[in-house]
């Protein structure tokens, strides 16, 4: 009963001034309104992110040259690559590789009747598809046969069905590219964006074989090879086991520079996290600054109504009211503003978050833990700010208070 009287006083008090309440909570609306969008947007975009990394296919590990001269790195599109008995050592020798595949990449125009598309072509083997997580949405993938002999078979992505077949079924059809004609055998499902924002979608897929032989001619070279641990936990010896072997393979001597790079999905995922979870915490921070700012202002604010109701307080105390019972009214005031006002930021920052995706196509995803973390923090505000001008208003002389005028 006490504390539901103290409520009530508590609220008629501050509904005495419904403007000067409103202004006062303000500062905590925007505040948690801001905390809530901000850390909407960063778990959104870091939750895409893991999405794009699960991707490009499960516990891979990729390695592409790296060759230096004079100093300087030429990085994975120097040098002359890897060979296909580098490919047949790593899936032969090292412990825990799944499986394996090269990867060449070839240009040039698919043309189809009077239609042409510049999409990107890969080489590799029949195994890329499995590593990639990458399921054939009609027809089939193409078999190691064909992969021994250079067949002339592609698999094409769903942007390059849209740009050349409009629609239309393309197995069986014959795209040409570099003038070599090549059937398609199979389409592949819809990846969307990579990681770093080229479309997966608009690429071409064919033996490693015919992309060297009928396309990169002479120049033909394995400019990376795909990895596929076992599993997760075995990725980092994987990636040790292909550091010792090409170093061996490539002849490199003892205190040499690699010629190579490896990178691993846990490395990439760590990264690309790392930075999202950065930049979550410094934009949740820059907003908390609102949520200090609007403390202030309660306690500015509680600290103008203890004098204005200095007569008031000493009535109270002189009809038997204590120092704690003062302490908790005005506290209890404190804390109500600042509750209210952040339940109302929380309700405005998830619509904020809701209305950027909708309108700006930007994932967003509002966490529980930030919702409970605004309220209690919000909550805590109340306690921290409201805590001076309470103890003020308990710490006045009665006598002198009912003199206050």
């Amino acid at each position: 009963m006490r504390i539901i009287a103290i409520l009530r006083i508590a609220f008629n008090a501050l509904l005495r001034n419904k403007l000067r309440t409103v202004l006062t909570m303000l500062g905590i609306i925007i505040g948690v309104s801001a905390v809530i969008a901000m850390v909407s947007i960063g778990t959104g975009a870091r939750a895409q992110l893991e999405k794009q990394i699960e991707n490009m296919g499960q516990n891979i590990v990729s390695v592409f040259p790296n060759f230096r001269r004079g100093g300087v790195s030429s990085g994975s599109s120097g040098g002359t690559g890897f060979t296909i008995e580098d490919c047949n050592a790593i899936g032969n020798e090292i412990p825990g590789v799944a499986a394996v595949s090269p990867e060449v990449r070839a240009s040039g125009q698919a043309v189809y009747g009077n239609k042409n598309w510049s999409a990107s072509v890969y080489g590799v083997n029949s195994d890329y598809l499995q590593i990639k997580s990458w399921p054939v949405e009609t027809g089939s993938n193409f078999s190691e046969q064909e992969v021994r002999s250079a067949a002339k078979v592609v698999l094409i992505g769903k942007t390059v069905v849209q740009e050349l077949f409009e629609g239309s079924d393309p197995l069986g059809e014959v795209i040409r590219i570099r003038n070599v004609p090549f059937v398609v055998m199979g389409t592949l499902k819809s990846k969307g964006a990579a990681l770093m924002g080229p479309d997966q979608d608009d690429t071409i897929i064919m033996p490693y074989t015919s992309a060297m032989k009928r396309l990169a001619g002479s120049r033909a070279s394995i400019r990376s090879i795909i990895v596929q641990a076992e599993q997760p936990g075995v990725m980092s010896q994987v990636a040790e086991g292909l550091t010792n072997l090409i170093r061996i393979r490539h002849r490199i001597a003892p205190g040499m520079e690699d010629d190579f790079m490896i990178r691993t999905q846990d490395q990439i995922n760590e990264f690309a996290t790392g930075t999202s979870k950065t930049m979550t915490a410094l934009l949740g921070a820059v907003a908390g600054v609102s949520l200090v700012v609007g403390g202030i202002g309660i306690m500015n604010i509680m600290l103008v109504s203890v004098t204005e109701r200095t007569r008031e307080i000493g009535i109270r105390m002189s009809v038997g009211a204590k120092a704690r019972d003062i302490l908790f009214q005005f506290l209890t005031e404190a804390v109500v503003l600042s509750v209210l006002g952040g339940v109302i930021g929380i309700g405005l920052g998830i619509g904020t978050s809701t209305l950027v995706a909708s309108q700006m196509n930007w994932p967003t995803l509002t966490p529980t833990h930030a919702i409970v973390g605004a309220f209690l923090f919000s909550a805590a505000i109340g306690i921290f700010f409201g805590f001076y001008p309470a103890r003020k208003a308990a710490q006045l002389d009665p006598i002198e208070a009912l003199r206050y005028e």
